[in-house]
């Protein structure tokens, strides 16, 4: 992967801001599930008119525990779904997908029920009834409903079908993937941008050239916006610019907000790309006490499943459900203007008695359920708050990336029987199987590695003969740390600081010493010490200016053997001339500051008795105190010494002590 194709995979991009590159090359997915002009259309459910029921059914757009996949809806509260699973509405969807058609919403289910002129006592929430009157309920509703379409279904053959004087509508979107797919030549192989469904009109989503050119028309340029008031309305009322209205509600919570498409261009310092914002032209929440605590449920379910309840914890609940609802519809009314103007409409309302707060009926109603404008969420949301909002609008306006492997080609039903059953796939990529000469040089570095880490010479020299391997062999495999830092014997002798390994290899084995390792060092720049140093030199030496290009390898002037042993005869001397006069200074010391430590000792026992000294420097330091100060500045490997030394020391003091006693 190159370094422009990382950094478009590390940006953001959004639908309304896409780059001219990215707009210019992209395309849809051979299979991104955007219908072709002849393509027939499935299943249709119809009202028991005979009458096509328009506009999706989300049922892919609701996800989560608390919901309800088959039907489209999300739930606060698991009582919430288990009531809906009681109700009407999702008996027929069970029904319809039994019978291989759609399921359908919450209104066209309403319509269903007024075109039959079937009467449905508390048909809008499921907290009216009894359990007891159930049953009979779904018999009479239900088998009304079914019996009526399947009779509708039986009259309507084919070729009527064909002779409508009014097509039957396509409608996209119902059972297909949130997403839709496009490629470009800027990505990686098998990589694809992916963008929601819900963004797109059924006109838009109708054939290829369509979509693109949607896409194109989204690219808004960027707007200077004033700064946000307090109370959330930034702009006039009514706003002329491309936006859509975000609402969600639930559990006493409501959150609304109005989003620009067009960005706004904002710069963050001196230097640097102008950053591109989202533009909130209003926002407003609302947060009012109707949930019964640890019980779930609102206040009103609770009311007529089993009556009125009497405390004023009741009383506060059922003020301010119908304080929520009177705050939303006046909010509603006030951004009458920007909702009727708005693209789309992002409406997430769980539970009847929240649909009934925004979608009425009711004078001056705002919102319509059988708006086409009206789109549900595709994704999972928590919350009504304003930061969840913000994080909707991100989600359904940026660029999805991913990685889609094509899929295997599935074997024929002659595959099959001739082949019989085979075991699950593992999920995780095999490794790659290795051939026996890569497995051969593995084993080979493990125990040539092994020796040198041990500094066993004879036997890396007679294992390299033995199996016909190179003094220059390459570890395997090259990739890993270790071998990228000393790919050879000598590189990684090297490193070791093993200078006796380094002669050997020079003299008895013939290595190379100019061979680069990945990161460009010879072996003489691994070396750690002088004694590794000069063992090279001294091969330089040895070997003659011939044998190899010395400097290529980085080697310093030749050294002759006798030189570097006496050098490092006269370095050891002066190590134990020094290691002694220290010795000799620190018993001294010791001898001198011997009674000091007594009467630091009888001066701490006077204190603890009570008895002050007079003069003195302060206070005495005691042991602890002393051996601190005396290793302050010095390296690790000096304070072990000096704690062996101390050790030591103090072991010969019990010895004397107890010569002296006897």
């Amino acid at each position: 992967m190159d370094k422009a194709q990382d950094a478009l995979l590390r940006r953001p991009l959004y639908l309304f801001d896409l780059p001219q590159d990215i707009l210019d090359s992209l395309a849809p997915k051979p299979d991104a599930g955007l219908p072709a002009l002849d393509e027939e259309d499935g299943p249709t459910n119809t009202t028991p008119s005979g009458e096509p029921i328009t506009g999706p059914v989300g049922t892919e757009n609701v996800l989560g525990s608390q919901a309800c996949s088959l039907c489209g809806m999300a739930f606060a509260t698991v009582q919430e779904q288990r009531e809906h699973l009681k109700t009407d509405l999702h008996y027929y969807n069970l029904k319809q997908k039994m019978n291989g058609l759609k399921p359908v919403s919450e209104a066209e289910f309403e319509k269903l029920v007024e075109e039959n002129d079937v009467s449905i006592s508390g048909s809008d929430t499921s907290d009216n009834e009894d359990e007891e009157d159930e049953p009979s309920r779904k018999e009479s509703t239900l088998s009304a409903l079914l019996k009526k379409q399947a009779s509708l279904a039986e009259k309507r053959n084919p070729d009527d079908r064909d002779q409508d004087e009014e097509p039957r509508a396509r409608r996209r979107g119902t059972g297909k993937p949130p997403l839709l797919w496009f490629t470009s030549p800027k990505l990686p192989e098998h990589h694809y941008f992916g963008i929601y469904r819900a963004m797109f009109t059924a006109e838009e989503l109708d054939k290829e050239d369509a979509i693109i050119e949607a896409i194109k028309q989204r690219q808004l340029p960027p707007i200077s916006m004033p700064k946000a008031a307090k109370d959330g309305i930034t702009v006039p009322p009514a706003y002329n610019g491309r936006h859509i209205f975000l609402c969600m509600m639930g559990g006493g919570h409501f959150a609304a907000m109005v989003v620009c498409l067009a960005p706004k261009q904002s710069k963050h310092g001196s230097t640097g790309p102008p950053n591109r914002e989202a533009v909130v032209l209003a926002h407003k929440t609302f947060h009012r006490y109707t949930t019964r605590r640890k019980q779930g449920g609102s206040q009103s379910a609770n009311d007529n499943a089993k009556g009125a309840a009497h405390s004023a914890g009741a009383s506060l609940r059922r003020y301010n459900e119908q304080a929520l609802v009177e705050d939303v519809r006046e909010l509603l009314s006030d951004w009458k203007a920007l909702i009727d103007t708005s693209d789309l409409l992002f409406i997430r309302a769980t539970g009847s008695t929240n649909r009934r707060t925004l979608f009425g009926p009711y004078d001056g109603q705002v919102l319509r359920p059988n708006d086409s404008r009206i789109r549900g969420f595709p994704f999972s949301t928590r919350r009504a708050t304003q930061n969840e909002l913000m994080r909707a609008f991100i989600e359904l306006t940026r660029l999805k990336l991913r990685e889609i492997q094509p899929e295997a080609p599935t074997p024929g039903p002659a595959d099959e029987t001739a082949k019989g059953s085979k075991p699950k796939a593992d999920s995780k990529p095999a490794a790659p199987k290795l051939s026996e000469e890569e497995e051969a040089a593995i084993f080979h570095t493990t125990q040539i590695q092994a020796m040198i880490r041990r500094s066993k010479l004879p036997a890396l020299l007679s294992y390299l003969t033995t199996n016909n391997l190179p003094p220059d062999f390459r570890f395997q495999p090259a990739d890993s740390q270790q071998n990228h830092h000393a790919p050879t014997p000598l590189h990684l002798a090297a490193a070791q600081n093993s200078a006796p390994l380094v002669g050997g290899l020079f003299a008895r084995a013939g290595a190379d010493p100019t061979i680069l390792s990945p990161e460009g060092k010879t072996p003489f720049d691994l070396a750690g010490d002088r004694a590794t140093r000069d063992a090279f030199r001294v091969a330089r030496a040895e070997l003659g200016e011939a044998a190899w290009d010395w400097d290529k390898a980085r080697v310093p002037a030749p050294l002759r053997r006798e030189e570097a042993e006496q050098r490092a005869e006269r370095e050891r001397q002066t190590a134990e001339r020094e290691e002694a006069l220290r010795r000799a200074a620190e018993e001294e010391r010791l001898r001198v500051e011997g009674p000091r430590v007594d009467a630091d000792r009888n001066a701490n026992s006077k204190k603890k008795s009570g008895k002050t000294l007079l003069g003195g420097g302060g206070p005495p330091k005691t042991a602890e105190e002393r051996r601190a100060e005396e290793a302050r500045g010095l390296t690790p490997e000096q304070r072990m010494r000096l704690e062996r030394e101390r050790r030591a020391r103090a072991a010969e003091e019990r010895i004397k002590r107890m010569q002296g006693g006897g």
